[in-house]
């Protein structure tokens, strides 16, 4: 057993998991309490009268060569969130430890420590530095409780990369002490080299992967997390026993082979292009006091009036995000890159705002 899972709950060690029906493809199945026909027009490959094998090799093997990695390095669940919710409870003791987050940044990493009842420590992004991760501050809020430091790379709502060797640095400094998890759902437009090529560098790295982002598989819900084989072995123990559905899995199979990868390439290169259109057009436009930086496939802008943008988006048929609820974020509103026309008539809208306002004196 790797050191860093002397952080984990005593109690999820020593967990017995769920026993789950064998898995035998080669026999017919009268073991699974299950019924023994399919219900009219099923057209799955499996039957959705038949649970799923849980943990499906096929599927995980897929996962490992799409991410680079070893099937052993491999848990699938529904989307990243599960994979976030999966460390927080096999780690995370319910009135005693803490998780530690960089805010402004994804609201799920503090719903689940929440959930579970740990405590969440903020270690605020630097604004002044574009967000950038503020490493010593982490490192000084570690105390013996804290087990888990989530950094979102490129970070969501900022949109922003994280600087590779400050996360490096947190994993070696946090090295038996801390796992260091580092959620990539939007590492494929950033195209930079993903962290779980650091695996076997960092026992205490973890990396979250999501297919609802780049391979518009959002509706299918599945990800992947990329983990030394002990931390993915640890949280099999708690995952939902057949957590992920028949129809996720033929779907994933399906639509990230070589033809649909291409496709996804191809969406990928389309929404950089417009995100590169989007971006000095925002900085121009007077309703926007600023638009950071993107390494994503969305734009945080700050708004001279943020009401105005968003229902001048409505307007126009569009909705927008509206992050304003952090205290962080008081102004500001996310734009997801969209279709050559749904950015443009966002332009058109957000453009006319100051005409209106002109008009009006």
């Amino acid at each position: 057993m790797i050191r860093i899972l002397e952080r984990a709950r005593p109690d999820i060690l020593t967990l017995r998991p769920y026993e789950h029906a064998a898995w035998e493809p080669s026999l017919e199945r009268m073991h699974a309490n299950e019924m023994p026909w399919r219900a009219t027009e099923d057209a799955t490959h499996a039957g959705l009268n038949r649970y799923p094998e849980p943990q499906p090799e096929e599927l995980i093997q897929h996962l490992a060569e799409l991410y680079g990695v070893e099937p052993r390095n491999v848990l699938a669940g529904r989307g990243s969130d599960e994979g976030i919710d999966l460390l927080v409870r096999a780690f995370c003791r319910a009135g005693r430890d803490s998780v530690v987050i960089c805010p402004p940044t994804f609201g799920m990493y503090k719903v689940s420590a929440r959930i579970q009842g740990a405590d969440v420590i903020e270690v605020p992004l630097l604004k002044e530095r574009g967000y950038a991760l503020d490493v010593e501050r982490v490192l000084a809020a570690w105390n013996e409780n804290v087990k888990i430091v989530f950094v979102c790379s490129p970070n969501n709502p900022t949109g922003n990369l994280m600087d590779r060797r400050a996360i490096e640095t947190l994993c070696e400094r946090l090295a038996n002490k801390a796992v260091v998890v580092v959620d990539e759902a939007y590492v494929e437009f950033a195209k930079v080299e993903s962290f779980a090529q650091s695996l076997a560098r960092f026992e205490n790295l973890v990396v979250l992967r999501t297919l609802s982002k780049a391979y518009a598989l959002a509706g299918a819900r599945c990800g992947a997390l990329l983990a030394h084989e002990d931390i993915v072995e640890l949280l099999a123990r708690v995952i939902t026993p057949y957590a992920l559905p028949t129809q996720t899995i033929e779907s994933v199979l399906t639509f990230t082979n070589a033809t649909h990868r291409a496709e996804a390439d191809k969406r990928i290169a389309d929404i950089l292009e417009q995100r590169e259109r989007l971006l000095p057009e925002l900085t121009r436009a007077p309703a926007i006091r600023r638009a950071w930086p993107s390494d994503s496939n969305f734009i945080l802008v700050d708004c001279v009036d943020a009401d105005a943008v968003f229902k001048a988006a409505v307007g126009a048929g569009l909705i927008i995000r509206d992050p304003r609820s952090n205290p962080l974020l008081a102004s500001c509103l996310r734009i997801s890159v969209g279709t050559a026309e749904q950015n443009t008539r966002l332009l058109q809208a957000i453009g006319a705002i100051a005409t209106l306002a002109g008009d009006a004196a």
